[in-house]
């Protein structure tokens, strides 16, 4: 058993290493931008929570924010994370919905929230899933991290791998539960970057969180997310509770093509932290809109309309002459509401672009401005490769980049 745990974990890490490309990089490092005020709106709804974070899942622009990256105590937002490693583990086909787990007696005496599993049962994975995201059970959420990893110590390793390869800078993790611990953290920062990945990286599984209610063993417990009760556009995430972390919520709701992440830490009580997350979502909804822009490798003129500048490279010591230029991603941006006719694109090209370019090289930046100010930098990539020109493209374009 062991043995087996251990080649999980080194499959898992291997995984973990090989995910982690430029391109994962560049999204974690451009997300989480302040909302640019070109255009005046209101202010925020004052609340009482010491740390929260209101942002746009696609564009990453923070609409508001109080100290979120402060170290906080996660609770039983730890389970989202838990429950992200397993998504992944069921992704990558090294678990199954259905296989059905053991129950430890190490599982069966967590204490805290639980689901009611037995010593020695057998719960499929789809169960415990349930039971750890919906009922928030402690003991579903030990259950699933021996059946990854082989026993929780190992399986919070994996869940600090994942935080770094997110970009999570203020999480560490100690167990899968969220029972408290001094080493435990994260912040509300960190948590609405983990809510964007499980809601982008495995929307498949994301219906859960919005279930309200799940039996087991005869006994119905209702989830704790007091949001899918008030407003139907909130479809999860996960509310987490002890003494020294207060009451915490990380919620998500999608109104038409918005969707937005709302985090609060350390509320006075259930009905607070529920309220406080309300009243940044509605202000969210209400004062800013987004728009995808520019779809990955969609012609700029054809997204944008007329710009300025030409929207494509010259090619030097190339087999082409030119390159034509776009961006490497969907491009979004969060801005006020009716002030999209305002928007204006501008591109900056690289003055010496030599052969051979790859597909998707950087060779430019794309701004975004609202009222002359930049809402959005993006890299200008190649469109299409370019491969080496032959000798005599090659000595003729030496020739006049020497007068350039």
């Amino acid at each position: 058993m062991r043995n087996s745990a251990l080649r999980l974990l080194s499959a898992v890490l291997l995984g973990l290493c090989a995910a982690a490309t430029a391109s994962a990089a560049d999204e974690i490092s451009s997300w989480g931008r302040p909302i640019v005020d070109a255009v005046p709106t209101p202010s925020p709804p004052s609340i009482e929570a010491p740390s929260f974070i209101l942002v746009d899942i696609d564009s990453g622009t923070i609409l508001a924010q109080r100290r979120p990256h402060e170290p906080w105590k996660p609770a039983s937002l730890t389970k989202m994370m838990t429950a992200y490693v397993v998504f992944r583990e069921l992704s990558a086909g090294h678990i199954d919905l259905d296989d059905e787990v053991s129950i430890s007696e190490q599982a069966w005496r967590t204490q805290g929230s639980r689901m009611f599993v037995e010593v020695g049962s057998h719960v499929a994975v789809r169960d415990l899933l349930q039971g750890m995201i919906i009922q928030s059970g402690n003991d579903a959420a030990v259950a699933l991290a021996e059946h990854v990893a082989g026993d929780e110590r190992t399986f919070a390793q994996v869940m600090n791998q994942e935080a770094e390869r997110l970009g999570m800078k203020n999480t560490h993790y100690t167990n899968a539960t969220g029972l408290p611990d001094s080493e435990m953290r994260t912040s509300a920062f960190d948590s609405a970057r983990l809510a964007k990945a499980i809601i982008q990286d495995h929307p498949e599984y994301y219906g859960w969180y919005s279930q309200r209610s799940f039996t087991y063993a005869g006994i119905e417990q209702h989830n704790r997310n007091r949001l899918l009760w008030r407003d139907e556009s909130v479809d999860g995430l996960k509310t987490g509770h002890t003494r020294a972390a207060g009451y915490n919520l990380t919620s998500s709701a999608q109104r038409g093509d918005m969707r937005l992440i709302a985090v609060v830490l350390g509320t006075a009580n259930a009905n607070a932290r529920a309220q406080q997350s309300h009243q940044l979502l509605n202000y969210g909804f209400r004062f800013f809109e987004t728009h995808r822009l520019v779809s990955a490798f969609q012609p700029l003129e054809e997204a944008l309309g007329p710009i300025e500048e030409p929207v494509r490279a010259r090619a030097w010591k190339g087999d082409e002459q030119h390159i034509e230029l776009g961006v490497g991603r969907d491009l979004f941006v969060t801005i006020p509401r009716r002030e999209r006719q305002n928007l204006r694109a501008s591109i900056h090209v690289d003055d010496r672009i030599v052969a051979p370019v790859e597909r998707g090289e950087p060779l430019g930046t794309l701004e975004i401005r609202l009222a002359g100010e930049v809402v959005h930098s993006e890299p200008l990539v190649a469109m299409h490769g370019v491969d080496e020109g032959g000798l005599w493209r090659r000595v003729i374009d030496d020739i006049w980049l020497r007068f350039q």
